[in-house]
């Protein structure tokens, strides 16, 4: 496979792509609060913890993208950086991205990954986060082709945009405190991963 980086529109120079060895392939890589879109041969990948992805694609143009949104909807954002982690910004932008590209709203068709409770004690924002991906989702007559959503599990998520392949791994609560760390530092500023089991596909 070309593992040359190409070209991205300025929408996205600032999300990481690099060539990943592994997966023999382009990657671009999404931390909370990023969305990205792809019309190339590339893979979109994403650690989630109570957050949840949307991957969606269009399977006629063969292009797709990925969102990563820490919780689901707030009005008083004030920039777009801040309302990029939210998901309904998260879930507007990334199909208006698409329907730039040519894609039809009429062939998008949604995965949604994340919204595990992996924090003990706090409340399960992850429920609220799966709640308001299946509520948008209705509301706009999207298809939801699959999901892994819910339980107590961090997940990796490796998306194929043109081919609307998604991989999934479950990874162990106990010891991924750097996701944990990361939510708990996220959350109080609002008021190595072990693999555990076998790839799913969806």
């Amino acid at each position: 496979m070309d593992m040359t980086i190409q070209p991205c529109p300025e929408i996205f120079a600032h999300i990481n792509r690099y060539r990943d060895r592994t997966n023999n392939c382009i990657a671009a890589k999404l931390m909370p609060g990023e969305f990205y879109i792809s019309k190339n041969r590339e893979m979109i990948t994403t650690v989630l913890g109570s957050c949840v992805s949307a991957c969606i694609y269009d399977p006629t143009m063969r292009i797709g993208g990925m969102n990563h949104f820490m919780l689901p909807a707030c009005t008083s954002a004030r920039n777009n950086e801040e309302s990029a982690r939210y998901g309904l910004f998260a879930m507007e932008s990334l199909i208006n991205e698409l329907l730039k590209n040519g894609c039809r709203k009429s062939n998008l068709r949604v995965k949604l990954f994340g919204g595990g409770q992996i924090i003990q004690n706090m409340s399960d924002i992850g429920k609220k986060n799966i709640q308001f991906a299946r509520t948008f989702l209705h509301a706009e007559g999207l298809v939801l082709e699959a999901s892994d959503l819910g339980l107590i599990y961090p997940r990796k998520v490796n998306f194929y945009p043109h081919t609307g392949k998604a991989m999934v791994k479950r990874l162990k609560t106990l010891h991924n405190s750097v996701i944990q760390d990361r939510e708990k530092q996220y959350f109080a500023s609002l008021n190595k991963e072990e693999l555990a089991g076998e790839i799913e596909l969806f």
